[in-house]
């Protein structure tokens, strides 16, 4: 309260009007509630806390925006008279998309060009001030503009003389306005290409890691040599990258518990490895009440996919661990994990990865751009999985777990009609994976940010920030940013 008791300052300038106007909502609402009048501070802060108050003359009280009606109705020093292209004032006459021209003049309605005179009106009215501006964009868009018919009355009017005097009056307000942009030239930042030391470079991969490698080597060098792990949100739902994991776990559950698929049982242990794994998963109601249900979608399109299959499947082998191995003359090795490997009645063996998403496409896993099932084939030749031996690799191929309760095996062996052997894909994939490593085993090679981005545009990697990414591709360097095939 002021000294005198009243609250006339509490309600004073833009933030009382602001307060004054959410007391008035809070009074006409039409619905009532309640509270202890101990929370009534907690609740208005509640009630406050979305609201903006913003300056009536904007930050700076000498200047103020308005619009024709107000400028009227003021009086001021300078008047800058904006906007001055056909279209803009005057704006281009509308057609009324319920009412024609001829049915509006039946009735005695005013034609749409009575706006323009209306708008010439206001012209004339600006033009009395005591200093008035005429400012114009020279391009709307990435078109030239046309000026106002009315500026280019009064050019026209006064003549070249008179119209040369006026622009140069104005070149020296534009001057003004191009030095706020003058400056010494500052380079945008390099795209970073660290050059570690040999020692060290990583001396070993998993097959989940080569794709990243390949792509945006500077993430690796950020997580592997750096050792900088990217923090999850400190609140967050699961999401799709914790559905694929627990679908993975459900399944291989399924093919531990479970040895025949054809078994009557069959689909009531995939179930109830399923309710094993969400019990285990602890997910929050409203999340599991949204994935249970497409699980159990999917578990009829499980069992049905692997008795299609079981008759020429002599051993699941879910999970297997490919033991580190030598990539040739590179030096380093190269280890993973197989969702799930078959091994046929003939001796040969199908690799299986599952997904839940879209991702890798049958197009980048066919010509290398994610070699993961094709490097495990690799492995699966040279006996890295050593529960199974070597042997050779058959079928190359994602089980895709649809959300409609759809599940269908894509093999990665035929793109655009070019069919190639499991054993022939494998074998490129791994003469590539070496040739790599031999480059980066190279001092003067540098771990280049987004060498092979996964998608264009799109700067929401873990390490994108720290690469500086938004800044140096602003500078013209993201030219050199390979595609997707």
């Amino acid at each position: 309260r002021a000294a005198d008791g009243s609250l006339n300052e509490l309600y004073a300038g833009d933030a009382g009007e602001k307060l004054a106007e959410l007391l008035r909502g809070l009074v006409a609402a039409s619905v009532s509630f309640s509270f202890a009048a101990d929370e009534w501070p907690d609740v208005m802060e509640a009630l406050i806390a979305p609201e903006t108050v913003k300056p009536a003359q904007g930050t700076d009280r000498n200047i103020a925006i308005w619009g024709v009606l107000e400028a009227r109705l003021q009086d001021v020093d300078t008047l800058v008279v904006g906007g001055l292209n056909e279209g803009v004032w005057p704006r281009k006459p509308e057609s009324d998309r319920f009412m024609s021209r001829l049915m509006k003049t039946g009735i005695d309605l005013e034609p749409p060009e009575r706006r323009i005179g209306l708008a010439a009106h206001d012209f004339q009215m600006a033009m009395g001030a005591k200093k008035v501006v005429l400012a114009r964009s020279a391009r709307s868009g990435d078109a030239p503009s046309v000026p106002s018919r009315w500026l280019q009355r009064i050019l026209t009017f006064v003549g070249e003389d008179h119209s040369a005097a006026l622009r140069r009056r104005g070149d020296e307000l534009l001057a003004w306005a191009r030095a706020l942009d003058a400056g010494e030239k500052q380079d945008f930042a390099p795209r970073p290409q660290p050059k570690p030391p040999l020692a060290a470079r990583p001396h070993h991969f998993s097959v989940t890691e080569i794709e990243t490698l390949r792509r945006d080597p500077y993430a690796v060098y950020a997580r592997r040599i750096l050792g900088l792990m990217p923090l999850d949100p400190v609140i967050r739902d699961p999401g799709a990258a914790e559905r694929g994991t627990l679908f993975h776990a459900i399944l291989h559950l399924f093919s531990a518990r479970v040895a025949d698929p054809r078994a009557p049982e069959a689909l009531d242990g995939l179930i109830a490895a399923g309710r094993s794994c969400f019990a285990e998963a602890a997910l929050p109601a409203d999340v599991e009440a949204v994935w249970w249900p497409r699980f159990e979608k999917l578990a009829a399109g499980i069992i049905e996919w692997e008795r299609g299959r079981a008759a020429a499947v002599a051993r699941r082998h879910a999970e297997e661990r490919a033991e580190k191995t030598g990539v040739g003359r590179s030096g380093v090795t190269l280890s993973g994990y197989a969702d799930r490997i078959d091994l046929l009645a003939g001796g040969m063996a199908d690799i299986l990865d599952y997904k839940t998403g879209s991702s890798p496409s049958k197009a980048q896993a066919h010509t290398l751009l994610a070699p993961q099932l094709a490097l495990e084939g690799a492995l699966l030749r040279r006996g890295a999985f050593k529960e199974l031996g070597a042997c050779e690799p058959s079928q190359l191929a994602f089980v895709r777990l649809k959300p409609n309760g759809e599940v269908f095996e894509e093999s990665i062996l035929e793109y655009n009609r070019k069919p190639r052997t499991a054993a022939d894909l494998a074998e490129e994939a791994w003469a590539r994976l070496e040739k790599l490593l031999i480059h980066y085993a190279d001092p003067a090679t540098g771990y280049l940010s987004r060498a092979l981005p996964f998608r264009e545009g799109e700067t929401d990697g873990d390490y994108d920030h720290l690469a500086r990414v938004l800044e140096w591709s602003a500078g013209g360097d993201a030219d050199d940013e390979g595609g997707e095939a």
